[in-house]
Formats: structure tokens, C-alpha cells, sequence
């Protein structure tokens, strides 16, 4: 592979070549990542220190937020300082880094979602048996799990990336490494490959999301039996949970679960599950929630 492999460094063309919207796309990312890291940074103190949010839905929350913060950072910052420049490079070992690191923390941020969802439908429709279920030791080993399964799935798609030879163009027309738009520049039939890749990260995506959805309709159909505050709070969570599985999973399963077929939108819906969605998590979990609110201001000593 070595010996085919011609390509030293890729050229990222990025979301656009108009310097002026080149300037925009810095100040509108820029905002978005501090943004995402100081939001999910506030969401990690504020449990970390907060006695009264102990409970599991807490401790995933906990790890949705740091995933997130990673998630971001593997794009975002290279986004935002190639938009500086006329030429965007990246040299090999860094694109496959890249690749690597999208596909270790995204998957990291599915299984928490999952934990969410499974966390809510235990304290829900299964009240009595719920500190059982849910004690610290078993949310721990899930979380670990988590940590364990999405290394695995990223050295799966690594390996399938670095079977690619590069001997032609090394223009990217994207703002990241990611397999979709490295499969368009090997020099070989990639037919296997990306049924591979589609049949990996596509079979997730759309499963994960097909569970998840359903999870929830029998948590929504189960909150009839309770009294209405009880709906009420539980109602809150979930509708905070739904829209944030909506918001990642749409883009996810568009990206991953179709063949290597090029749309004008690509771009535009890699940038929401990557960058998006990341700095969206923590507006949502904070403004319906207000034993979180509350905590940020026992712990902050202001109004949020």
C-alpha cells in the first residue's frame, strides 16, 4: 500500500473559496466552538461539583458533554484557522488522525444517548426496581463499555481507510477527513469498501436511532398511568432527549447510510453533526432542566 500510495498531503477545499464568506464562516465557527466547549465545560463543572445532581441521568449527561466537547474539536478547530487561508492542507498521517477521531467520539456520544434513553425508561416504567437497575456500579461499566466499543469501531474505520491507495488528486472537497470523501480519491474500486463502511457506521447510525425512537414512544405511552406532574417533569426530559436524538441522528444516518453518492448539501449536514449539534446539547439540557439551572446557580451565584 505504501508503495501506491503517492499522496503525501490532502487540500481541504473547505465549505467556500469567497474570501468574504471565508471570513464569515471564521467568526460564525469561532463563536460556535467557544460556544460548545464553554457550555459542555459549564455542564461537566456544574455536575462534577453538584450534590444534588448525583443520579445516573446526571452521570451520562456528564459524559454526552465531554464526548461532545471532543466530538467538536476534531473538526472545528481546523475549520476555523484553514478559513485564514488560501491554501488548506493536511498531510496524510493528520487526515487519518482525523478520520479516527470522528468516528471514536461520535459513536462514544450514540451509546451515551442510548444509556439516556434506557435510564428513562427504567426510572419511568420501572420506578421500584430503578435504584437496582441503575445503581453506580452498572452505569460505570456502561459508560466504560461505551469508551471500549466506539475504539473499537474507529480502528475499524481507520483500517478501512488506510487500505485506500492515493496516487491522483488530493483535493478534498470537504472541510474534514472523513471516509465519503476519501473513497472519491482512491486509486481502486471502492465498491467493497464502502459497502463495508455504509454497512459499519450506517447500520449504527440507523439502528441506533430506530432504538432510540422506539424507546421513547413506550416511555411516552407508558407516562399515561402517572399523575399529571409527574407527566409533566418526565414529559420535559424526554422532549429534551427526542430533540436532541433528532438533531444528531438525522444528519448522521444522511451522511453515513446511503451510497457514495455526492449532494449539494453534504457539507452544510456534516457541519450540524459535527459542529452543530455539539453546541446545541448544552442549550437544551440546561433551559428545560431545572434542577440544572438550579445547580449553575447554586454553584455560579448568578441568575441563568
Amino acid at each position: 500500500m505504501e508503495q501506491n500510495n503517492t499522496v503525501t498531503e490532502f487540500i481541504l477545499l473547505g465549505l467556500t473559496q469567497d474570501p468574504l464568506k471565508k471570513k464569515m464562516v471564521f467568526v460564525i465557527f469561532f463563536i460556535f466552538y467557544v460556544g460548545t466547549v464553554v457550555g459542555n465545560l459549564l455542564i461537566i463543572v456544574t455536575i462534577k461539583s453538584s450534590r444534588t445532581l448525583g443520579s445516573p441521568m446526571y452521570f451520562f449527561l456528564f459524559h454526552l458533554s465531554l464526548a461532545d466537547s471532543c466530538f467538536s474539536t476534531t473538526t472545528a478547530p481546523r475549520l476555523i484557522v484553514d478559513s485564514l487561508f488560501a491554501q488548506r492542507t493536511i498531510s496524510y498521517n493528520e487526515c487519518m488522525t482525523q478520520v479516527f477521531a470522528i468516528h471514536f467520539f461520535g459513536p462514544v456520544e450514540v451509546l451515551v444517548l442510548i444509556f439516556m434513553a434506557i435510564d428513562r425508561y427504567v426510572a419511568i416504567c420501572k420506578p421500584l426496581h430503578y435504584p437496582t437497575i441503575m445503581r453506580q456500579q452498572v452505569c460505570t461499566i456502561l459508560v466504560v463499555l461505551a469508551w471500549i466499543v466506539a475504539f473499537i469501531h474507529s480502528t475499524t474505520e481507520i483500517m478501512l481507510a488506510l487500505k485506500l491507495p492515493f496516487c491522483g488528486p488530493n483535493l478534498i472537497n470537504h472541510y474534514c477527513c472523513d471516509l465519503q470523501p476519501l473513497l472519491k480519491l482512491a486509486c481502486m474500486d471502492t465498491y467493497m469498501i464502502n459497502l463495508e463502511w455504509v454497512s459499519n457506521s450506517g447500520s449504527i447510525c440507523t439502528g441506533s436511532f430506530v432504538f432510540l425512537m422506539i424507546s421513547y414512544i413506550v416511555i411516552l405511552h407508558s407516562l399515561r398511568n402517572h399523575s399529571a406532574e409527574g407527566r409533566r417533569k418526565a414529559l420535559s426530559t424526554c422532549i429534551s432527549h427526542i430533540i436532541v436524538v433528532v438533531l444528531f441522528f438525522g444528519p448522521c444516518i444522511f451522511i453515513y447510510a446511503r451510497p457514495p453518492t455526492t449532494f449539494p448539501m453534504d457539507k452544510m449536514m456534516s457541519v450540524f453533526y459535527t459542529i452543530g449539534t455539539p453546541f446545541l446539547n448544552p442549550f437544551i439540557y440546561t433551559l428545560r432542566n431545572a434542577e440544572v439551572k438550579n445547580a449553575m446557580r447554586k454553584l455560579w451565584g448568578k441568575n441563568i
